[in-house]
């Protein structure tokens, strides 16, 4: 069986009422949103980092990142923990979400490609938009939203 044709499994979750997912493959498990500690001198869409078993693991604002309003606390709000490769090193985030919904088996034919907004738009981030009946779910390359600058002033 070739790569082409294989089912992935996405966790899909929600940023202010859409739906986005990211390949479950790349996450490591899903938090209640719990004490974030503020780093001072880093960028809006770092909330700050969480101590999860010991290791310090920046939060990041999904919502800030895409340009929507700040996550707001609920009962749903979540902190999705993912493995981000950058520059060959693997990188723990906790990424914020309004809620997680489920986890959802894609085929390759139901992932259509990720729509042209012109060249000022950055969207190499949007592997493709999911089709589930008739919602349309954008698929996340969680390697590619962050750049590396924005991961160095994470890290820093």
């Amino acid at each position: 069986m070739t790569e082409e044709f294989q089912t992935t499994q996405y966790l899909t979750f929600v940023l202010d009422e859409e739906t986005f997912a990211v390949d479950v493959a790349k996450v490591r498990e899903i938090l209640e949103e719990s004490n974030i500690t503020k780093v001072p001198q880093t960028p809006d869409f770092m909330r700050g980092v969480i101590n999860l078993r010991g290791s310090v693991v920046p939060v990041i604002d999904l919502r800030l990142k895409f340009g929507m309003s700040k996550t707001e606390k609920t009962v749903n709000t979540c902190i999705i923990v993912v493995e981000v490769e950058m520059d060959g090193e693997n990188i723990i985030l906790g990424a914020l979400a309004d809620s997680v919904q489920e986890v959802i088996e894609l085929e390759p034919q139901q992932i259509e490609a990720a729509p042209h907004i012109g060249s000022r738009l950055k969207t190499d981030f949007i592997k493709g938009m999911g089709k589930i009946g008739n919602r349309f779910i954008m698929m996340l390359d969680i390697d590619k939203v962050f750049s590396s600058e924005e991961l160095a002033a994470v890290q820093g």
